[in-house]
């Protein structure tokens, strides 16, 4: 068996509901990466590992129930036992919410917002806090009052931002699966540039509720994970409608089946002509053409 630490999001799952693991054993793996790596990284503003192993425990507890009973594993209790880091802009009860910023330092919020509090009660595990540019303002996590987040591909590079912290995290392996926010790309650009996979939902799909405000008419709670099935995880669960919040709407999540690849015959691909622009780069507008032209060919191969 591979590492603990180095499961993805589905593999845990299928591990965790198999018994073949416990969530404490899940847990205390990745506390402890976090506790060898994150002093390079800086990914985290706040580790609760005592909560976080008695979420754990509660989770085996559970497990061991589904598993005696023989009831299948459903969406509400697919999540069980797999940690999980939230981004520090959204407010979880009992953990600092520090926003990057010395002005909220020392804050504790006595709620938890609604896409945290949903998986919560999925049975994931919160084990911390993630670093992010003052307010969700940058995209580079260089902007935190509480210090640099570092790229843990090559440390002398940025992870991307706001959600930084996050991206670093789920890309070093210190948990499977992490919340961020976007309001111009700040799941989508640290994704990018940590190699891994985030989603910024439609706007109204995930409630604001309990996410410190950047641009209301813009912000939006998502996910990152290491692979698209990960995130769809996450998302299928975090996702809805809250009456705390009246721009969310009430449409069903589909579940996403990742079995077979579905056919791109027909599907047509729109790259914005805004995009390339004066003054890029030379070494970005090369790399930029380049990745084009691979994903054009991957796209007509896979059409045919």
């Amino acid at each position: 068996m591979p590492s603990l630490t180095s499961l993805t999001l589905t593999e845990a799952q299928t591990l965790l509901q198999n018994g073949e693991i416990s969530s404490r054993e899940l847990v205390a793996a990745c506390l402890e990466r976090i506790s060898a790596l994150d002093g390079d990284l800086h990914a985290f503003l706040h580790v609760a590992a005592e909560s976080a192993l008695k979420q754990a425990d509660l989770a085996d507890q559970k497990l061991a129930e589904l598993r005696k009973t023989r009831l299948p594993v459903s969406e509400s209790t697919g999540l069980l036992g797999i940690p999980l880091a939230v981004k520090d802009v959204l407010a979880v009860e009992g953990m600092p919410c520090t926003c990057g910023s010395k002005i909220l330092e020392g804050w504790v919020p006595p709620f938890t917002a609604t896409t945290v509090k949903k998986l919560r009660d999925a049975g994931m595990v919160v084990i911390g806090k993630t670093n992010t540019d003052e307010f969700a303002m940058g995209s580079s996590t260089e902007n935190s009052a509480y210090g640099v987040t570092h790229n843990p591909w090559d440390v002398t590079r940025v992870p991307g931002g706001s959600s930084g912290g996050s991206a670093a995290a789920v890309a070093g392996r210190l948990v499977p699966a992490a919340l961020g926010t976007d309001t111009g790309g700040s799941v989508r650009q640290p994704a990018s540039f940590c190699g891994v996979t985030g989603l910024k939902p439609t706007y109204g799909r995930s409630s604001r509720y309990g996410l410190v405000a950047y641009g209301s008419s813009l912000d939006v709670a998502g996910c990152l994970g290491r692979s698209a099935a990960d995130v769809a995880e996450v998302f299928s669960v975090m996702a809805g409608p809250d009456p705390l919040d009246a721009t969310t709407q009430d449409v069903r999540v589909e579940k996403i089946s990742f079995e077979t690849e579905a056919s791109l015959a027909g599907v047509r691909i729109g790259v914005p002509k805004e995009y390339f622009i004066t003054g890029i780069q030379p070494a970005v507008e090369e790399k930029s053409a380049q990745r084009s032209k691979k994903w054009l060919n991957w796209v007509r191969k896979s059409a045919k």
